[in-house]
């Protein structure tokens, strides 16, 4: 074997040791590219690296990320999800297994407006968490829909995954919006049934809010109180994503619309203030700063591995995987699935993707299509253990008598759900690519 692949696989195998024994991810990226990518080729290899930096630093659709964030945060702490979750719970709540499908609806709310999971969830644990457990909810279930719900922001969008993936896969950000849209709603969906079963299977497990609670409020406060908390956000999603969908703005212009909108829907709830805003953008600042700090880091482990025939290596090896296209989409998918549960998403879109890319690109695979999977898949790592970031943000805030094994077993139908619904996309490319077809992207 030449010397070049040699420390090509030392390069990967190095990485995954760093990060077992606890070097931040985006170090270890920068690390093992730096050490290999020396011994390989010397200073001689980095001459491109700072090209290479500059052209992430300099990406016009990047910008999007901090805005959008800044929106996140800005409707986080406007405490929007408190009145949207009353509101969905007054209306959900006569269905056995209602309070839970609010929380799958609020989820999604949540995920088109802010796509900060863990804001979502934390929100969702403080609001409903207690509440579900007085009502007579299973613990796990409890926990399980309100870790999942709290992770569709990750294929709804506006989404931060596809923004990157639109990056990585050379597409643009409106069309991957557009095929993610479809994938998103059917998870939801696909949750909302999963708790009606359970309902009808086990009611006990899951009851509904008794009537007294629920008919507190007349219908035509209901109505008023639904029109004031549901028809801002709603408002600012359909802006946000018709004029990126529609081809009205690039995601940069509706990212920007996106946050002065949420400084409005904050100003019209009466809770904007110098404190908050200034609270949010030290959060926006520090998010986008950690992701665009392992972003730069992921060229150097990249720039390395490539330099080292890392990309023949891996193509060589795919050669013998059987099932040719398919079983090489389906490899890529377990990998992808087997990594969320010891890296997070943007590290797995750097350091995976690229390693597929001119497979799948050789083979005339729809990248639309291909990124919708990515992207489900992507959000399951927020969910499997030992390093879900969901289930760290929800023990976070669970009361005393809530376990970490709750939680655990919480999550798992809700994995199985999610990778259901990646072999259902899988099977089915018109899920993703019929609204991008049909809005002529």
């Amino acid at each position: 074997m030449p010397l070049n692949e040699i420390l090509a696989i030392a390069c990967i195998v190095s990485f995954f040791l760093l990060l077992a024994v606890g070097v931040p991810v985006a170090l270890t990226l920068a690390i093992s590219g730096f050490v290999f990518g020396w011994l390989g080729f010397g200073s001689l290899l980095f001459n491109l690296l700072p090209a290479r930096i500059f052209g992430v630093t300099a990406n016009y659709t990047l910008i999007a990320i901090p805005l959008f964030v800044f929106m996140g945060m800005m409707l986080e702490k406007s405490k929007i999800a408190n009145d949207l979750m009353e509101v969905i719970g007054h209306l959900a709540g006569g269905v056995r297994g209602g309070m839970g499908i609010g929380i799958v609806l609020v989820g999604v709310l949540m995920g088109a407006t802010t796509g900060i999971v863990g804001a979502t969830i934390v929100t969702l644990g403080l609001l409903t968490l207690p509440t579900l457990l007085k009502r007579g909810y299973n613990k796990s279930i409890a926990c399980g829909t309100i870790c999942a719900s709290g992770t569709l922001g990750q294929i709804i969008p506006p989404s931060t995954i596809l923004i990157l993936l639109a990056d990585i896969l050379g597409q643009s950000v409106g069309t991957l919006f557009a095929a993610a849209l479809l994938p998103g709603m059917l998870l939801a969906a696909i949750f909302c049934l999963y708790l009606l079963v359970i309902g009808m299977v086990k009611p006990e497990m899951v009851p509904p809010i008794p009537a007294d609670e629920r008919f507190a409020m007349s219908r035509k406060e209901l109505l008023e109180k639904t029109l004031k908390v549901g028809l801002p956000p709603i408002a600012l999603v359909l802006m946000v994503l018709g004029s990126i969908i529609g081809g009205v703005a690039a995601p940069t212009e509706a990212a920007s619309m996106g946050a002065l909108g949420s400084i409005l829907v904050a100003a019209l709830s009466g809770r904007l203030n110098w404190s908050m805003l200034k609270e949010t953008v030290y959060a926006t600042g520090r998010i986008t700063a950690s992701m665009m700090f392992i972003l730069i880091c992921a060229q150097v482990f990249a720039l390395a591995f490539r330099g080292l025939q890392g990309e023949q290596l891996v193509h060589d090896f795919f050669k013998i995987v059987p099932g040719g296209t398919e079983g090489v989409l389906w490899f890529m998918m377990i990998l992808i699935f087997i990594l969320g549960f010891f890296i997070e998403w943007i590290e797995i879109s750097y350091i995976v993707v690229p390693l597929f890319l001119p497979i799948l690109q050789a083979a005339g695979v729809d990248m639309v299509w291909v990124a919708a999977l990515i992207a489900l898949n992507l959000q399951t790592s927020f969910l499997t253990p030992p390093f879900g970031w969901a289930l760290f943000y929800l023990r976070g805030v669970a009361p005393p008598e809530v376990t970490t094994l709750d939680i655990y077993k919480g999550v798992v139908p809700f994995i199985g759900l999610q990778f259901f619904t990646v072999v259902i996309v899988f099977y089915t490319p018109s899920i993703a690519t019929w609204l991008p077809k049909a809005i002529g992207w």
